[in-house]
């Protein structure tokens, strides 16, 4: 494959990761800008904090969606390899879209959807370690970043060695995305969902 190609590949990863679907649809809702409320992320967690699950439900879905999208056509188009930097770009995309000055999610659910693609046992791992978690103790960054860490264990254990240190770069841009909460989760002041 071309050099051309990667980049295009890789380019169209990012602008579909862009799409920050909480943000519409919470404008579309009536709800205003989702930035200027709770956490003031586009993601779903935060769009939950309008009282509206249906929303927060279809942001986590559509989220989730992209990532998806973008490792399938990718791997369709050029292979599986390629459709792990697809995965990849997906996520940085959501994380930094260039329409909101580079300042988006924190790419959970994105990263939920590469994972379902590119290896569904991994996928579903960590999605089911999402929710275990979040069901236990209430908080959504507590449970991203245990479902980030069960991610790498079962990549080890079901994956390719390229996908793993995809699951790894993934892992670690999570965690850098966290930081914030990390900090609030050692002072024991993380914002529980209810």
């Amino acid at each position: 494959m071309s050099e051309l190609s990667l980049l295009l590949i890789g380019i169209f990863g990012y602008l579909l990761g862009s799409i920050p679907f909480g943000l519409i649809l919470t404008y579309i809702a009536g709800f205003g800008d989702i930035r200027s409320i709770g956490s003031g992320n586009i993601g779903a967690t935060n769009v939950l904090r309008t009282g509206n699950k249906i929303l927060a439900l279809n942001t986590l879905i559509l989220d989730c969606g992209k990532g998806a999208v973008a490792v399938w056509i990718s791997t369709w188009l050029a292979g599986v390899d390629i459709g792990l930097l697809s995965g990849l770009t997906v996520v940085l995309g959501h994380n930094f879209p260039i329409w909101l000055k580079f300042r988006g999610g924190k790419g959970v659910a994105t990263t939920f959807g590469v994972l379902l693609i590119s290896s569904w046992p991994v996928g579903l791992s960590t999605c089911l370690a999402w929710l275990i978690t979040v069901w236990i103790f209430r908080i959504s960054s507590q449970a991203a970043l245990v479902a980030l860490i069960i991610a790498i264990f079962t990549a080890l254990i079901w994956s390719t060695h390229l996908h793993v240190l995809m699951v790894i770069a993934l892992a670690i841009l999570g965690f850098i995305r966290h930081h914030d909460n990390i900090k609030r989760l050692i002072n024991g002041t993380e914002p529980r969902i209810y």
